[in-house]
């Protein structure tokens, strides 16, 4: 396919659906015996309606917190791919090129590599914190009771 941004891209997602699919298909399949479900489907609402009112909204919350801890694992492996030479090409910038072209330059010019790394980390970092946050105002498990 040959090195791009567009053929990256396309690889981190065939090698991570699986994941995704996985967790939706678990997700649907406890929330299909719970009660709310089972009441719907007693009064007549279609299956159709029942995934599309019921089981969707309740399967889209862990979906959203594993993609937003993801990101940040998704940068990281997108850098990679540009480290090593089948990512981003040149004139584009990219973190992972920046490094791999820096660690040449590493002894004279540290902040050249280390400033795309402290980049590639803070970006991380913040992602993942931002997972945890929506974690935890979307569980309804670790919210506390107002009083």
């Amino acid at each position: 396919m040959g090195p791009s941004f567009t053929n990256a891209m396309i690889a981190i997602a065939v090698t991570w659906w699986p994941w995704y699919a996985r967790l939706v298909r678990a997700q649907a399949l406890s929330l299909r015996e719970r009660s709310f479900v089972e009441a719907a489907r007693s009064i007549g609402i279609s299956d159709a309606s029942v995934i599309g009112r019921h089981i969707l909204p309740n399967v889209m919350t862990p979906v959203l917190v594993q993609a937003t801890m993801d990101i940040g694992s998704a940068i990281l492996t997108g850098a990679a791919i540009s480290f090593i030479g089948l990512g981003v090409q040149p004139p584009t910038a990219d973190w992972g090129k920046m490094i791999s072209e820096g660690r040449i330059y590493f002894i004279e010019r540290p902040w050249y590599a280390g400033s795309a790394g402290a980049a590639i980390f803070l970006v991380t970092l913040a992602f993942n914190l931002l997972g945890d946050a929506v974690r935890d105002a979307l569980d309804p498990r670790t919210r506390r009771a107002v009083e």
